[in-house]
């Protein structure tokens, strides 16, 4: 995906972020995230939002902490986050293609890097929020899914961070079923990092598989997977230990 296309993305799952939480009320439980209730929804994504803005609005070469804010009570916490949002939004809009700033995971550009972060970061906060209201979720669309699929393995679980390891060499397969070869991921597991390879290069011990969108949102551990075929312990594992700290 282009990044113009992620900060549309940005955007509009935030507003439904908004609209949902809202909905729910701050004292709703969110049955995604069993130890949240939306108002810690909402604090912890509205301080994600002001931290990675301001790595980009400022250029900011190193790494620094988010902020907790002072003084927020819950009579603030709706318009909080929506103005955290907008500012993301808008910050992201205003800045240049080639700032230089502090990122975690490879990208081609600091910019490419937080539009598709911060992207993925809402719509799957998103999801929460509409899993604490109930109801139909908002669609996740397919070329964003499989986008953000990718960053997941190839991202997040290439780092030393990553706790989804196996005693002995096996090989986890994901393929989403209505895409073409660039939906398929091998994933080979040892003791040490994953490592993630586009494509099906290997046979695989375990292979999970379902439409992108339902995919995506499993990988994030936000709804079963769709199918397992093989040994489904390599499945369950993931749902035990790929949680992003």
């Amino acid at each position: 995906m282009e990044t113009a296309e992620h900060i549309e993305v940005l955007d509009r799952e935030g507003t439904l972020m908004a609209d949902a939480a809202e909905e729910a009320g701050l004292d709703a439980p969110v049955p995604t995230c069993p130890d949240w209730q939306v108002r810690d929804l909402l604090r912890h994504t509205g301080m994600v939002h002001r931290w990675a803005g301001g790595f980009v609005a400022d250029a900011h070469p190193t790494f620094r902490p988010w902020q907790e804010p002072d003084g927020l009570d819950d009579a603030a916490l709706h318009d909080w986050f929506r103005e955290g949002h907008a500012q993301l939004v808008a910050t992201m809009r205003g800045a240049p293609a080639d700032v230089q700033c502090w990122t975690f995971l490879p990208a081609p550009s600091p910019f490419a890097f937080w539009a598709r972060r911060q992207a993925n970061e809402t719509t799957i906060h998103r999801i929460d929020a509409e899993s604490a209201r109930g109801g139909t979720p908002s669609p996740v669309g397919t070329a964003f899914a499989l986008d953000g699929i990718d960053e997941l393995l190839r991202g997040f679980h290439a780092r030393a961070k990553s706790r989804v390891r196996t005693e002995k060499p096996q090989v986890l397969r994901v393929r989403a079923t209505d895409a073409d070869a660039h939906g398929t991921w091998t994933v080979r597991l040892s003791d040490d990092v994953p490592v993630t390879e586009p494509g099906d290069t290997a046979p695989a011990d375990c292979e999970v598989a379902g439409q992108a969108a339902y995919l995506y949102l499993a990988l994030w551990n936000r709804q079963p997977f769709p199918q397992v075929t093989g040994d489904a312990t390599l499945a369950a594992l993931w749902r035990e230990r790929s949680a992003i700290g």
